[in-house]
């Protein structure tokens, strides 16, 4: 009997290989939300040195940036249920494997938000209901935006975001530097938008702190799936028509 393929390279197991993709999609969305979440609600408005709405973008943009860094070789790093939908309409990502995603991304999320709720406790005059760095419009709009106004920003900036990322991914781009695009280009989108309406484009996190914020927020969460989902597919679409389905 021949033992010549003893030492053979393993075959990987799919089964594992998808188990740590959802992980780290899991762990990417925590961070992007106790990241930009948890610059918004502990550092914004610190008395005589807060970091504003400069800060919060920068925020936003660094985890996706160095989340996408660290996790996108095992996941393509989402973090988003916009942008899995939006691959998917691309044709960069199966369909099979949406739910799953968006699933771990909403759990992460949460567990971003649930570190971020029990540091921001840490003080007598923290009111989680006070918003807890949710997306709002009319009363709850920083600026008070209508909802049209932020209907209307929400799917323009989610469906630039995936043509960025779908763009910045495809062959003929420059490899590797796809995470500094697409991160800065999430900065990008929140110093544009956070007047408007706090910047969603991810239904993730929009839904991660409107949990614990509850009340008006929570009744005005299905406007951050509906717009963020509807431009990640329309951001697709037309990564599709420029780019062409997959990689090449």
């Amino acid at each position: 009997m021949s033992h010549h393929n003893v030492h053979a390279t393993p075959v990987p197991c799919p089964t594992c290989t998808h188990g740590r993709a959802l992980l780290a999609e899991l762990i990417g969305t925590f961070w992007l939300v106790l990241g930009g979440c948890g610059s918004a609600v502990l550092a914004a408005g610190f008395p005589g040195l807060g970091i504003g709405f400069v800060g919060v973008s920068l925020a936003f943009g660094l985890t996706v940036l160095t989340g996408a860094y660290a996790l996108g070789h095992l996941s393509g790093g989402h973090f988003n249920p916009a942008v899995s939908f939006g691959l998917w309409a691309a044709g960069r990502f199966p369909a099979a494997q949406v739910p799953g995603y968006v699933l771990a991304q909403v759990v992460g999320g949460l567990l971003g938000a649930g570190v971020l709720y029990l540091v921001a406790r840490g003080i007598p005059a923290f009111d989680v209901h006070a918003g807890f760095a949710s997306n709002g419009y009319g009363a709850h709009s920083p600026g008070g935006y209508s909802l049209n106004a932020a209907l209307i920003i929400e799917v323009v900036l989610t469906a630039v975001f995936v043509v960025v990322i779908t763009g910045a991914t495809s062959a003929r781009a420059p490899a590797g530097f796809a995470p500094l695009a697409i991160g800065l280009c999430l900065t990008l989108i929140h110093l544009i938008s956070i007047p408007v309406d706090n910047t969603s484009v991810n239904p993730a996190r929009s839904t991660a702190v409107a949990v614990f914020a509850g009340g008006e927020y929570l009744g005005q969460l299905w406007a951050f799936w509906l717009a963020p989902l509807a431009g990640g597919v329309l951001g697709g679409m037309l990564g599709r028509v420029l780019f062409g389905a997959g990689r090449a």
